[in-house]
């Protein structure tokens, strides 16, 4: 997540509520729950991770990078629209697969391990839920 993402969930949100400001289209049923990062602390783990990394015994560790919690397709689209100030939104939710999935290959929930990363003083300073607004809001400036 970033201002200057160009593809994924929110950018897909912010043109179709663009192009019709009264639905939404949602791949599935909303209910897929994904883990989402802001650039800034990836950023900010990558550079913690080489600081413990170039101190320590060992050259190369493995360590899941990502935020400590998830957050639904629906709620990402209910602050997509509180952000673009748009109000009495439809959903209409797209079924692509038999469990709700918003396509085949999608993954109904997402959370990586970082007790790793954790482990070494790091944690992100961004929920998923600030990472996707901070984007939408950086987003809807930049397409506005």
């Amino acid at each position: 997540m970033g201002p200057r993402l160009t593809h994924g969930v929110i950018v897909d949100f912010i043109r179709k509520l663009k192009a019709d400001p009264s639905k939404l289209e949602i791949l599935g049923d909303g209910t897929q729950k994904k883990s989402y990062m802001h650039v800034k602390d990836a950023i900010s783990a990558t550079l913690h991770l080489t600081q413990k990394i170039l101190k320590g015994p060992s050259c190369c560790e493995i360590f899941n990078v990502g935020s400590e919690d998830w957050v639904s397709v629906i709620r990402i689209a209910n602050i997509v629209i509180k952000v673009m100030g748009l109000s009495n939104v439809r959903y209409v939710f797209k079924l692509m697969t038999p469990d709700g999935r918003g396509w085949p290959g999608d993954v109904k929930l997402m959370l990586l391990d970082i007790s790793k990363l954790k482990s070494t003083g790091w944690k992100p300073s961004m929920n998923s839920e600030e990472a996707v607004r901070e984007t939408a809001m950086a987003l809807v400036r930049g397409l506005g």
